[in-house]
């Protein structure tokens, strides 16, 4: 057995039991079609599961692009870190959504040589059936593209002359052979439909143009239902990409049902078959999957949705902690702040507190003799005394009338005043603690005067 064979022949036995179950080629492939796309179903399950995934991305999708734009490394960093949180796959629509092609390819293989792939008969008995069959008068040898159907030709031959074959080759006919009746519907599945019949066919026998007429429409009945069933899936999957992206999908939308008219026109009429049955099947899945994977995604999201609200919650709660722990000086120590960073806020505490007291004690010396604090204006702003503006007046707008008088004033008051508050308060405190040091030192010096004299 040669590796085409091989690799033909599940497909082989899958049709031959078909056959032989419905006693119909064409139903054979319209079963063969059900049972292919049954066997895919859990892999285009989850294609198209992760493509409803993709497409329900795309707002998030657009922010990403709307905000990395220009910037296209970051992007595809994003949107992969997205895919990740996600679970999805970009590529996995894509991985299954090529794997009918090698089965339409077998099956292609199985109906255009029905004898060596579908029979597995020994092609010397082939050779033996091309010699009866021409010594008959009933085959001409083909050669190059001619002789591509030859099979087909021979096996309809046999269907015709079952009878004369058995009869005549009783003691060489192949044990794998039997009798392969192409007939569908009044068509003959074995035949290419021909694009232009109109000018070949016999027009006052319906027996001739109507079998031929039904294999014409077969094509376009295959291009119509490809391209119904894509619009389908393009409907529940939008397209996830660029303007780019959707112009290119929307053309092979176009091209794939005009190749599929191109294809069923060169191949035989049973490919043409399979096609149809193939969209119709498709998109029955389609819609079923759509279905219950809506309901699922739903669910999900809504769970999402719960959570996401359940951490901003927990944000929200935990921000209004730590700025209440924050108000009270109760903030705690971050276990992974830096050994330096923490000397700096000791250091930073330790002063504050330190020009605490020394603002306290200052205030305390000013009280015992007897020093007013100066008041400070409206435009003071920390120890800036006019960060508002010299000529600062707070209700210039409340009290209109008052406020040019109010401004003068006030800038006239400023006009030699310090602008620090900082320095106006070193040059009265100092002054005045050196006064208080000096009161306090006198009696000191007085009472040892006075022991000096006691002594002498």
């Amino acid at each position: 057995m040669s590796f085409g064979e091989i690799i033909t022949w599940p497909f082989a036995k899958l049709m031959v039991w078909l056959y032989n179950l419905t006693g119909n080629y064409g139903l054979a492939l319209i079963f063969f079609a059900l049972a292919v796309n049954l066997i895919m179903t859990p892999f285009m399950a989850k294609s198209k599961k992760s493509m409803m995934r993709s497409s329900r991305l795309q707002p998030r999708i657009q922010e990403l692009q709307r905000r990395h734009e220009g910037n296209p490394q970051k992007l595809n960093a994003e949107m992969q870190k997205l895919y990740q949180e996600e679970g999805i796959n970009p590529m996995s629509g894509c991985l299954w959504s090529l794997i009918p092609f090698p089965i339409l390819i077998a099956l292609y293989s199985v109906v255009r040589q029905p004898l060596t792939r579908m029979m597995f008969v020994a092609r010397d008995f082939v050779t033996t059936l091309q010699d009866y069959y021409v010594s008959h008068g009933l085959y001409e040898l083909a050669s190059g593209r001619a002789s591509a159907y030859q099979e087909i030709e021979l096996a309809k031959l046999n269907h015709a002359n079952w009878s004369a074959l058995t009869t005549d080759l009783a003691g060489k006919l192949d044990p794998n052979l039997f009798d392969l009746d192409f007939s569908f519907l009044g068509l003959n599945l074995g035949d290419q439909p021909q694009w232009n019949f109109f000018a070949k066919t016999d027009w006052s026998d319906p027996h001739v143009w109507g079998p031929a007429f039904g294999l014409f429409l077969i094509p376009f009945i295959s291009a119509g239902l490809s391209w119904l069933s894509m619009k389908i899936s393009s409907a529940t999957n939008p397209t996830t990409g660029d303007a780019q992206s959707q112009a290119t999908m929307n053309t092979m939308n176009m091209m794939m049902p005009l190749m599929s008219v191109w294809i069923c026109f060169v191949m035989p009429a049973a490919m043409g078959i399979y096609w149809i049955a193939n969209s119709v099947f498709g998109m029955v899945r389609d819609y079923l999957l759509t279905k219950k994977y809506k309901a699922e995604l739903d669910a999900e999201d809504a769970v999402k949705a719960a959570e996401r609200a359940e951490r901003d919650a927990e944000m929200e709660a935990k921000k209004a902690e730590y700025e209440r722990l924050k108000a009270e000086g109760k903030t705690p120590l971050n276990a992974n702040t830096s050994k330096k960073k923490l000397q700096a806020s000791e250091k930073q505490k330790l002063d504050e507190r330190k020009a605490a007291l020394d603002r306290a004690d200052r205030a305390a010396r000013r009280e015992r003799l007897g020093i007013k604090e100066a008041e400070k204006p409206a435009s003071q702003v920390g120890n800036r005394r006019f960060a508002r503006g010299r000529a600062y007046v707070p209700d210039r707008f409340s009290n209109p009338e008052n406020a040019e008088a109010a401004t003068l004033a006030a800038a006239a008051a400023s006009e030699d005043a310090a602008a620090i508050d900082e320095d106006v308060l070193e040059e009265t405190v100092l002054p005045d603690a050196a006064a208080e040091n000096a009161a306090v030192e006198a009696p000191a010096e007085e009472s040892t005067d006075t022991r000096e004299t006691e002594q002498e």
